[in-house]
């Protein structure tokens, strides 16, 4: 029988971080199938994922590549596509309560791991902003039918913003679910890069994304800066 959920974590250098995120997937969703997608990792990350996960496979580097590969091998009802540094709250109880109402798409609201006020700020306007928008970040868990996945045939090849480009395609079929419970994030790129450099960085992405910026460009600027 296939599983109703399958997690699918695509991972770059997470050696740190992807043993406890697997061990954790398998305590609370013992029914779930663990997908690991590793984009050439240079640090342990494969060796501490393979006896944790049902999954491992190796990829080209991109995330949208990576998720695709993922979701094409994926048996559950439901595709759930989760980054290493995000941590879903929802029991499995939860999560087959909001399946069971046969959402098409969806995705959850966001709580950052940092203490500070000023991340409370951040994570409301990021919620806001998605489900004002119907477009969710890759921090909040996108997940849909696994036949929708097929129908629209995933994520777009693009660098960046492909959690953005497939949001707006899957909004033209259906309005998406925001689930009750949310996922917790790492707030590590805020604290790391400083917080308003960060917000500003990332507003200036998404305005130049729906200005037309190539995503190529927008990578290289991105991880350039």
């Amino acid at each position: 029988m296939a599983p109703l959920i399958s997690f699918i974590i695509p991972v770059f250098n997470e050696a740190p971080r992807v043993a406890e995120l697997l061990e954790d997937l398998r305590r609370r969703y013992p029914d779930s199938q663990l997908i690991v997608v590793d984009g050439g990792s240079a640090d342990k990350t494969v060796r501490a994922a393979m006896p944790r996960c049902d999954q491992l496979l190796l990829s080209g580097s991109g995330r949208a590549r990576q998720m695709n590969l993922g979701g094409r091998v994926a048996r559950g009802d439901y595709l759930f596509f989760l980054h290493a540094d995000t941590t879903p709250t929802a029991s499995a109880a939860q999560l087959a309560g909001c399946l069971a109402q046969a959402p098409a798409w969806g995705f959850c609201p966001v709580r950052l791991s940092g203490s500070r006020r000023v991340f409370r700020l951040i994570e409301r306007a990021m919620n806001w902003r998605s489900r004002l928008t119907r477009v969710a970040t890759g921090d909040q868990m996108l997940f849909l039918q696994r036949e929708l996945f097929e129908q629209t045939e995933g994520f777009d090849d693009i660098p960046l913003m492909e959690d953005v480009a497939y949001c707006k395609r899957l909004r033209r079929l259906a309005a998406p679910v925001v689930t009750g419970q949310p996922v917790v994030t790492s707030s590590r790129r805020w604290e790391e890069r400083g917080i308003l450099r960060t917000v500003v960085t990332m507003w200036l992405l998404r305005l130049a994304y729906v200005l037309g910026v190539s995503p190529h460009r927008l990578h290289q600027f991105y991880y350039g800066h």
